[in-house]
């Protein structure tokens, strides 16, 4: 699994030679980033990458980086506790008047669809 910190260090220490991107699996920038690293541009680029990768929220360089731990927290089943919890609240929602009848039993149906 892919640390977004390490990618961000990684970009900002040694950015100019591209060894963030062979970090973050993107083995091709890397290579181009070794062949310019005489230029100076990819010092350049990876200090802008630094900064996205630190204000890249972290379900999003999940789903990037790590697609195999974004489907899992993505796709987790809700415990049958969870969804218990959701219909009380919802039943207190629907005496409050905060929804109506129809919205209740719609909303109902989907929670125990997924119990």
């Amino acid at each position: 699994m892919k640390n977004k910190i390490t990618a961000a260090l990684l970009a900002f220490f040694f950015g100019w030679i591209g060894v963030h991107k062979f970090y973050l699996g993107q083995n091709f920038a890397g290579i181009i980033y070794i062949l310019f690293c005489w230029t100076f541009i990819p010092g350049f680029i990876a200090f802008f990458e630094f900064l996205g990768l630190l204000l890249m929220p972290d379900d999003r360089f999940n789903a990037q980086f790590n697609p195999s731990f974004a489907a899992r927290s993505i796709g987790s089943p809700r415990s049958a506790k969870d969804i218990t919890s959701a219909i009380a609240d919802l039943k207190q929602l629907y005496e409050a008047g905060a929804v109506t009848a129809q919205e209740y039993e719609e909303k109902r149906q989907k929670l125990l669809k997924d119990l």
